[in-house]
């Protein structure tokens, strides 16, 4: 089976941020083995040759993404279970953008964290950043509640909640998005609560300048002001990324 770029939008079964129930679904990789901790070990040390990581971050990755591949065989938390992929995309993907985003000392909102992409990546990066991990779907809550305790992360909250309803209570510097759904759809979702969030991150995949284009001008009706692109090459061919930060209605941005 071919795995999804996560940058892609999402289909039947996988993350979402404003699910009303917990719906039924087939268990995709009920049946795919776990790789072992040498072999996470292994790819996490191919994608992240040249990078600074240290090596206490990509071991808790490491811990992360064994949690995630073993409850993935109960429920839906990715379609990327290849070891070098789940490295390079999921993890390598996420530290780039603690990289170039200056979210240290930040109140950071990772809507519709599912397995805990981006947002877990991010508190082991940024140990200072305030990470609140937000899933309507009580199963996938208590499982990152499950990886905030076992990886010790005193930084990370999590919520079950849609976000339209959160963000109607909360404020936050940064809300990040990945693998939820198009540019366009994005900016839609928060509509309501524009005024809750100083900049909104997401992270995308080679089509960005495809779906900034087709979601320009919702955007610029609700307020959200393209302000950075960065974009990043993942090893191995897998692909180009991209970060887009809109700068939102509710403060001056990054």
């Amino acid at each position: 089976m071919s795995s999804k770029d996560p940058q892609d939008p999402p289909t039947e079964g996988e993350e979402t941020s404003n699910a009303a129930e917990e719906p039924e679904e087939e268990i995709l990789f009920k049946d795919h083995p776990v790789p072992s901790e040498k072999e996470i070990a292994e790819a996490l040390a191919w994608a992240f040759e040249g990078e600074d990581a240290p090596p206490e971050f990509l071991d808790a990755c490491k811990r992360h993404a064994l949690l995630v591949l073993e409850r993935n065989r109960q429920m839906n938390l990715t379609k990327i279970v290849e070891p070098k992929e789940v490295a390079a995309k999921h993890y390598l993907d996420s530290w780039r953008a603690t990289r170039l985003l200056p979210v240290l000392g930040k109140s950071v909102l990772d809507l519709g964290s599912g397995g805990g992409f981006p947002g877990i990546p991010v508190a082991l990066a940024e140990p200072n950043t305030k990470v609140v991990l937000i899933d309507s779907i009580q199963k996938k809550a208590a499982f990152l509640e499950e990886c905030a305790k076992e990886l010790d992360l005193p930084n990370v909250e999590v919520v079950c909640d849609r976000a339209e309803e959160h963000l109607a209570r909360n404020r936050y510097d940064v809300v990040i998005l990945r693998a939820i759904s198009s540019v366009r759809e994005n900016v839609r979702l928060l509509r309501k609560v524009r005024h809750s969030l100083i900049d909104l991150v997401m992270l995308k995949g080679p089509s960005w300048s495809r779906e900034v284009r087709a979601g320009e001008r919702e955007a610029e009706r609700l307020g959200f002001r393209l302000d950075t692109v960065w974009e990043h090459e993942l090893p191995g061919e897998l692909g180009g990324r991209a970060i887009l930060i809109y700068r939102a209605p509710g403060g001056a941005g990054m």
